[in-house]
């Protein structure tokens, strides 16, 4: 009986260590990752716009990172409306666009780690840096003496609420794509990002998963959007990202 209880306690001993000689094979460990995704957010429309993450490991709970978001953000209140004679669409009352590049440097705190093929990996998002602000004029079709729609008797012209020519009734609908864009003006910033992100992927080598946070936009000046509507300065947000990407 002894000989038995001996070998029974040899064999748990060696399953022991086997199982955590295998966790440790089969450790979800990496030291640096890329990912891009794909950002919706409350000041964008259907796609807000696009983000791209770097990150390094420092140690087992954190990851150094580096981030750059660019994003078409939209006054609240703007509106989608359809011209009377084309049906097109336009933005009335929207003078010019304001396309944000957020460059980010930041700390990635690991809440909860996962194993290679199950779980999720839960992570705390902090990042801040430099934003680049493109305020880019928004350009309207109207019409030159009244002529027929998208004819020589159009134009694009950027909106001007002091223009006679670009009353409600006069739009056509938006200008060609890009057009003026020879004009955009520069208006510097900061932002500000906390989030909580989640790992989803079933494989080492690639990461999947979604990332939801608030962020602060904020810009030394007022950002002239919409001239007859209040325009600020500073442009606080929620978001959601999908994400996809590798890891090494």
């Amino acid at each position: 009986m002894k000989q038995v209880l001996s070998l029974v306690l040899v064999g748990l001993i060696v399953s022991g260590v086997g199982s955590a000689f295998a966790q440790t094979q089969d450790s979800y460990d990496y030291n640096s990752e890329f990912t891009w995704g794909i950002n919706k957010n409350s000041a964008g429309g259907l796609i807000g716009g696009f983000v791209f993450k770097k990150a390094r490991k420092l140690n087992n709970n954190m990851l150094e990172t580096f981030g750059l978001e660019i994003m078409n953000v939209k006054h609240p209140q703007e509106v989608r409306h359809s011209s009377f004679d084309t049906g097109n669409f336009f933005i009335f009352g929207k003078s010019n666009y304001l396309y944000a590049f957020r460059f980010q440097y930041g700390r990635d705190f690991i809440l909860f780690s996962k194993a290679p093929q199950q779980g999720v990996e839960i992570k705390a998002v902090f990042a801040a840096g430099p934003s680049l602000g493109i305020v880019a004029p928004y350009y309207i079709e109207v019409p030159v003496d009244g002529g027929p729609p998208f004819s020589p008797f159009s134009r694009g012209e950027q909106y001007d609420p002091t223009n006679p020519n670009h009353a409600y009734s006069e739009i056509y609908g938006t200008g060609n794509l890009f057009e003026g864009i020879g004009d955009s003006k520069i208006q510097l910033g900061t932002n500000l990002k906390a989030a909580i992100n989640f790992e989803l992927g079933f494989l080492k080598s690639q990461v999947t998963g979604f990332e939801v946070g608030v962020l602060v936009d904020s810009y030394f000046k007022k950002v002239e959007i919409m001239p007859t509507a209040e325009n600020k300065a500073i442009f606080p947000t929620v978001f959601f990202t999908m994400f996809y990407g590798s890891r090494k």
